[in-house]
């Protein structure tokens, strides 16, 4: 209908207004008014993401949502043809960092060759790390795809809602049983592998420190955070104004998570839709994380958010609103930016 052509065209000319922003953006480095340097990443999973990926400059990919393979094949991937999808972005993406997120299907993600899963609570129920280690062989078979497509490089694998220490201990186990096979029988692999996990559900946040002293990076989910935390379903209408990310609890526990981090050394990033916002990003940056990882949309935004902003005096105003007992500090936020100059539109 004419209709629904007006309505593309409008998103194509939103799209080169993306493109032509990053092309002039793509000269600075990511770095704050005041000389912090930001690794600043970019979220991968659908065709249209690897278009970004020029444009953007990104320093690397800091969540690769492989599930999307196997989402839009009419059957299993075998073992090749997730290797050749994995090595594509490989070669686009040269020596920069590629976070792999094993395979994160239940709940909303449902794969249309696997009967349909019956569960009252199915964002609380047998999905992502849970279904992967019941069926260890499709996450093997991930794996192998992965160190091969990885071929003489790095390889960072995280494994999304982790619960327990031992959950990743027996997915960590399973990946570095299936390293030590592909070198034993001659394969081209990896030539070194970091293994993590995204922090997502609440129990770990009380195993932190055993946690941090087994994984070589964390990556905050912060969209299932939220609604855990929250006990908040972020699809539900009648809750989407009621609670907030940028709330004093929320940010806290943020803090909390990348000051941990911070003290076993071990890096951390955002991978969550809050990075990709530039007025919470402004706030992440405030509370210490250096590694944010954003949707390719969002990537000029944010990138022009970090170029603005002073990060000391950023810091100084957001830790001062951690004791605020308000539902959100988004218009202390909001209003700080504007008074500062600071880009968050």
């Amino acid at each position: 209908s004419d209709h629904l052509i007006n309505e593309y065209k409008k998103k194509s000319v939103g799209l080169q207004k993306i493109f032509a922003d990053l092309e002039k953006l793509a000269k600075y480095p990511n770095i704050t008014a005041d000389g912090v340097k930001i690794n600043l990443a970019m979220n991968y999973g659908l065709d249209l993401d690897y278009e970004y990926i020029k444009p953007t400059h990104c320093d690397g990919i800091g969540l690769y949502r492989t599930e999307i393979t196997f989402m839009s094949a009419e059957k299993m991937p075998d073992v090749e043809s997730q290797e050749r999808q994995y090595k594509k972005l490989f070669d686009a993406l040269g020596n920069k960092k590629i976070i792999f997120r094993s395979l994160d299907v239940g709940s909303d993600k449902f794969l249309p060759y696997w009967g349909d899963i019956k569960e009252d609570n199915p964002a609380i129920g047998w999905r992502s790390i849970r279904i992967t280690l019941d069926r260890r062989a499709i996450l093997r078979k991930q794996i192998r795809a992965m160190l091969r497509a990885a071929a003489d490089k790095e390889l960072n694998v995280m494994f999304p809602m982790v619960s327990t220490v031992q959950e990743f201990i027996e997915a960590k186990e399973t990946l570095m049983i299936e390293y030590e096979r592909e070198k034993q029988r001659g394969n081209p692999t990896a030539k070194d592998v970091k293994v993590g996990i995204m922090i997502e559900v609440p129990s770990v946040l009380f195993q932190l420190d055993d946690l941090l002293q087994h994984v070589d990076f964390v990556s905050v989910g912060t969209n299932d955070l939220y609604q855990f935390v929250f006990a908040c379903d972020r699809g539900n209408p009648r809750l989407s104004d009621r609670y907030d990310v940028l709330s004093a609890p929320f940010l806290k526990l943020m803090k909390r998570i990348v000051d941990q981090a911070g003290q076993y050394k071990v890096y951390c990033s955002v991978c969550g839709e809050m990075a990709s916002n530039p007025l919470v990003a402004m706030a992440l940056i405030g509370l210490g994380y250096r590694n944010l990882s954003v949707a390719g949309a969002s990537y000029a935004k944010v990138k022009k958010m970090i170029l603005s902003m002073r990060e000391e005096d950023v810091s100084d105003y957001v830790k001062s609103l951690l004791k605020s007992q308000k539902n959100s500090i988004r218009p202390q936020l909001s209003a700080y930016a504007y008074d500062h100059s600071i880009a968050i539109d």
